[in-house]
């Protein structure tokens, strides 16, 4: 789904008669909102229409239907990490880095703040009378893809590799934006995209034929899926642009009809990726589709509703030719009507949300929230210098109590590297523009009034040639590097070493980034490296280069504030990977093999640079022998540091008989603060969806019997074994 450059603002005037006939219409939709259900309410309505108006509101540029006062609105609106392309929201962590972060319960605090900013911006919009893009209240977020591959450019969007972590917080997501359930109406919507099996790459999506098989299917690819759909009553999905099983997504019966609607009792809106349904027909792309009639029938009688696009102005041609049945798009348009009154949309009624100040669209409270949710998102990777002493900075009483670290040089401090002074880095993509963010330079001069910092070279070229001179005085360099939504990202016209049309071709550090930490290295510096990105970066070199390693990711608004945080021991860091961070590209299948064989720390093998879940901490925690009672397991974790801090437990299950399956499988995850010298029971529900195991009798995971092992640990590499039997 692509931005787009303009912005539909739908005309409002009408005659006196159409006003006063639109005005009685309200005034009967607003009566009749209490004494019938919504379905029965647009159902009422859709007898009313010809085929044309239906056509109008199965657009996504849905214009008003005044003689029934239906008024229009666009349903396109974005809010992947803060309510996006409508200026001025708060800027949160990008969702690879809210992943790494393993706290639901903050993640639903984050969009419950998306939610109500949306809902502010959007009173503001309909008292200006020009509710346009990017202004309504269905957001098509999140996306839940499995991040399988870390050359995907969009993987940054998701919450990571694993299924069962990114429905859980998939579900936060949803319950934040959606509101509470028993509210008398919703409050926005959310979007579980892109279904299904959809990951890159970028270049081949409007071309491109998923084959996986039915176990990488229910086991992998669509489990987030159906946990949004099944536990959070996500009101969206969005379809895939690519084929499956030769057929695009938004033409499968099988994803759609059988399992979406049928398997999973689905009764919300299908929406197209927008431009989808005319890759059906569009020379080059899936030559499914004889024209633009076939393509819609093809896709409205699957049960796509909305189209993002405007291919669905040919549903009138299609239904004239018999090639569609009126009745589906009767269907579907009491579907969109239907959810349009749940939102409040068509009357603007009072709501429970007009008590929201406008004030806190990126108010005090909602940036310290995202400062909070990027101090949770930092993973220390590498540790032999950190936290820095506080005489390289003002520092607090608490990190004045530690042991510094020994230094090679003098005292002063120097900040270089391409991401050192970046904005619209720390944004990410799918962003809002946030009317105050400091950069890593800028927060990190605060502390620093003295700091020395410059660029040093580009992200993949552009070395400073008096890079040394400029650092002869300085002990202990940071650098910000990595790589930058300008590199990775959703279909992009880039193609540089590394770097394609969105995707990475390598994995590794770029050339020119490795140079400098050597040369740094070499000279007798203290190195420690930032490196912000949205996927996983090979850093085998670094791990001898450097001193300290900080994957900070792209980490919004307040991410600045949030690294010199945890750099100077303010905060104990507690990321933990949601992806692995492979050697190098040769560790990895083939980019376009969606087989899961050989992919993520279920399947792969190999031995990682760092493992899924690894991340370290300031602190030490020692796990103790686990134990069952009753259905529950309970982990005993002690802190055996100096420092209070955050452990995040995790719990893998292996069934020993599945020979085929997964080495382990995450099962539950726990955030737990321990007191220095504490130690804490962490609790895990052990039920049926614990034991989830891939049944090739029923083609589906299902709840097995059996011989099974319960890993227990700080990281998928490190754990302890249980033995357990499931009778």
């Amino acid at each position: 789904m692509k931005n787009s450059q303009s912005t539909h603002l739908p005309n409002h005037q009408s005659t006196k008669h159409q006003t006063l006939v639109a005005f009685a219409a309200l005034c009967l939709l607003a009566t009749a909102c209490t004494q019938q259900t919504p379905e029965k309410q647009a159902s009422d309505l859709v007898a009313q229409l010809n085929i044309e108006q239906k056509t109008k509101l199965m657009l996504f540029e849905s214009e008003a239907i005044d003689e029934l006062g239906i008024p229009s609105y666009n349903w396109w609106n974005e809010a992947l990490h803060g309510v996006a392309r409508n200026g001025k929201a708060t800027s949160f962590p990008m969702p690879i880095g809210m992943a790494a972060s393993f706290d639901e319960p903050l993640l639903e605090e984050v969009f419950t703040a998306v939610s109500d900013e949306a809902r502010v911006k959007n009173r503001q919009a309909v008292r200006s009378g020009e509710v346009g893009q990017y202004a309504g209240l269905t957001f098509w977020t999140p996306n839940i893809n499995i991040f399988r591959d870390p050359r995907w450019g969009r993987g940054m969007e998701t919450y990571g590799e694993d299924p069962f972590l990114t429905g859980q917080l998939g579900c936060a997501v949803v319950r934040g934006l959606q509101g509470p359930s028993d509210a008398p109406m919703l409050k926005a919507h959310a979007c579980a995209k892109h279904y299904a099996v959809h990951s890159g790459p970028e270049s081949l999506r409007h071309t491109f034929n998923a084959e996986v098989s039915e176990r990488d299917l229910r086991e992998t690819y669509l489990p987030a899926f159906k946990d949004l759909v099944t536990k959070a009553d996500v009101q969206e999905v969005m379809i895939a642009y690519n084929r499956f099983r030769s057929k695009p997504c938004g033409a499968s019966d099988y994803l759609v009809g059988d399992i979406l609607r049928g398997e999973w009792g689905y009764k919300g809106l299908v929406v197209s990726d927008c431009g989808a349904i005319a890759n059906f027909f569009e020379p080059g792309c899936h030559d499914y589709s004889a024209d633009a009639a076939h393509a819609v029938a093809a896709a409205v009688h699957t049960g796509t509703d909305l189209n993002c696009g405007d291919v669905y102005r040919h549903i009138p041609e299609a239904v004239g030719q018999g090639l569609l049945d009126e009745a589906d798009v009767d269907r579907s348009v009491v579907r969109l009507l239907a959810a349009r009154i749940r939102l409040g949309e068509l009357t603007h009624d009072t709501t429970p949300w007009n008590h929201l100040a406008d004030g806190i669209v990126e108010g005090a409270g909602h940036r310290a929230l995202a400062r909070k949710m990027a101090q949770e998102t930092m993973v220390l990777l590498k540790n032999g210098s950190l936290p820095l002493s506080p005489s390289k900075g003002k520092g607090n009483s608490e990190t004045a109590k530690l042991p510094l670290p020994l230094e090679r040089g003098g005292e002063r401090l120097a900040l270089i590297g391409p991401n050192a002074d970046n904005k619209e880095m720390m944004w990410g993509n799918y962003n809002s523009i946030p009317d105050s963010t400091l950069t890593f330079a800028e927060a990190l001069r605060e502390r620093v009034p003295n700091l020395v910092t410059f660029k040093a070279c580009n992200y993949t070229d552009g070395m400073e040639s008096t890079i040394l001179k400029r650092l002869e005085d300085i002990g202990t360099v940071i650098f910000a590097g990595g790589i930058s939504p300008e590199l990775e990202g959703e279909e992009m016209d880039v193609n540089i070493p590394g770097f394609h049309g969105g995707d990475r071709t390598s994995i590794e550090l770029p050339e020119v980034q490795r140079n400098i930490l050597k040369q740094l290295h070499d000279a007798g510096k203290t190195v420690i490296l930032v490196n912000f990105s949205g996927s996983a970066i090979g850093l085998e070199p670094e791990q001898e280069t450097c001193d300290a390693i900080l994957q900070a990711w792209y980490p919004g608004q307040e991410g600045g504030r949030a690294v010199c945080d945890i750099l100077f021991g303010d905060v104990v860091p507690s990321g933990k990977l949601p992806v692995t961070f492979y050697r190098n590209v040769s560790q990895l299948p083939d980019f376009e093999d969606y087989a899961m064989a050989g992919r993520t720390y279920r399947y792969f093998t190999g031995s990682p640079l760092y493992a899924f879940g690894y991340g370290l901490s300031y602190t030490t925690f020692e796990y103790g022998e686990a134990r069952v009672e009753g259905n529950s397991l309970i982990v005993p974790v002690s802190n055996t540091g100096q420092r209070d801090a955050t452990e995040v437990v995790q719990l893998y299950v292996r069934n020993t008989a599945d020979t085929e399956g997964p080495q382990k499988t995450l099962r539950g995850f726990r955030r737990v603060f321990i007191p220095a010298g504490e130690t804490a029971s962490v609790a895990f529900p052990l039920t049926d969806e614990t034991f989830l195991s891939w049944s090739e009798e029923k083609q589906d995971m299902v709840p097995t019997k059996g011989q099974w092992q319960l890993l227990y640990g700080g990281s998928s590499d490190q754990l302890k074994t249980l033995n357990y039997e499931t009778k």
